[in-house]
């Protein structure tokens, strides 16, 4: 069990304290992912994503339940012109400590400095290569440069905690996955490889791209990587060390053994559904109760009711494959 560290936190029926948003603020992206997006996003129909304001009382709700940590997603928040706002507003929203974000770095440079002014805490930039022509063939967009520019910017800006996200997918030879160790020995940063996951994949491009994570860490150990203790910022990572190197490498499966045990997440997608994991169909409508600020109550009371909903696990049969515009909406 998740220890509780406040009076009203909000804990499952299984015993899990939950205290952890995935907030995404909007389905919108500009890159073409091939695991993801490989068509880009369709034009924009139905409904606006939440506002700024709408998203504050969100946060304040969850916030009053316990909620300590907001992490904004999408989509690619950063198409979001007023996403530098909305990181200081829940930055300074009272309970929340740690305001994080995802994105896929394209805008960072110019923005780096004024986030971490408003209060981020930490940053996952997803590269998948560093390799430009093949960053290129993943991403559809040639914008390696731009981006690793953009770490460089968030670094010297000095949000405390940068990671780096390489999807693991055929292709990826021996050689790129050390330029990724050579990279950390100086970049106090950790990489993390992550396993393809068949959710939101069709299963032709799954068949495709899927390699199991165990090739990374056989190669870890070879090259004299050490597998370090699991810490609470390590979430679903396994991460590996090694002298002299100042970052360090983490390797995520999709179903981690005994993740589901420790969860201690919801998502809210672009739109104010809760959902209450990432394998599963159900969702809560909350942007109702978002109008006003007297709602609060109400929306307290909607989110305590769909937990009770939230699975022990996700089923092993479970597969969400093709859900391509959902995955992009609820970030992941």
């Amino acid at each position: 069990m998740i220890a509780a560290e406040r009076k009203n936190a909000l804990v499952d029926a299984f015993g899990r304290c939950l205290q952890y948003l995935r907030l995404s603020v909007t389905d919108r992206c500009n890159f073409r992912c091939l695991y993801c997006l490989p068509h880009g996003v369709s034009p924009a129909t139905g409904p606006q994503p939440l506002s700024a304001v709408e998203l504050v009382r969100l946060v304040r709700g969850f916030a009053e339940l316990g909620f300590t940590k907001v992490r904004v997603t999408g989509g690619e928040p950063t198409v979001r012109g007023d996403v530098v706002e909305i990181v200081g507003r829940i930055a300074a929203i009272e309970g929340v400590r740690d305001v994080g974000m995802t994105t896929n770095g394209f805008r960072l440079k110019a923005i780096a400095r004024d986030l971490a002014g408003a209060g981020l805490t930490s940053l996952n930039v997803s590269v998948d290569s560093l390799d430009p022509d093949r960053f290129a063939s993943i991403t559809g967009r040639s914008l390696l440069p731009q981006v690793l520019d953009g770490l460089e910017a968030a670094l010297a800006a000095g949000i405390p905690r940068i990671k780096v996200n390489a999807v693991l997918l055929a292709g990826k030879d021996t050689g790129e996955i050390e330029r990724f160790m050579a990279w950390v020995r100086v970049a106090p940063i950790t990489v993390r490889f992550i396993e393809l996951m068949d959710a939101g994949v069709e299963p032709t491009r799954f068949a495709r791209y899927h390699v199991p994570i165990s090739r990374v860490e056989q190669l870890l150990e070879e090259r004299g990587w050490s597998r370090l203790a699991h810490g609470q910022a390590s979430g679903p990572a396994t991460d590996y060390g090694k002298a002299g190197h100042a970052g360090r490498i983490g390797v995520i499966a999709p179903r981690p053994k005994g993740a589901c045990a420790r969860c201690n997440r919801l998502r809210v997608s672009a739109t104010g559904d809760l959902r209450l994991c990432l394998f599963d169909d159900r969702r809560v409508s909350l942007r109702h109760l978002l109008h006003s600020d007297a709602q609060r109550p109400a929306l307290e009371e909607a989110i305590r009711n769909a937990v009770a909903m939230k699975p022990a696990a996700r089923p092993v049969e479970h597969r969400q494959r093709g859900a391509l515009r959902g995955l992009a909406s609820i970030g992941g």
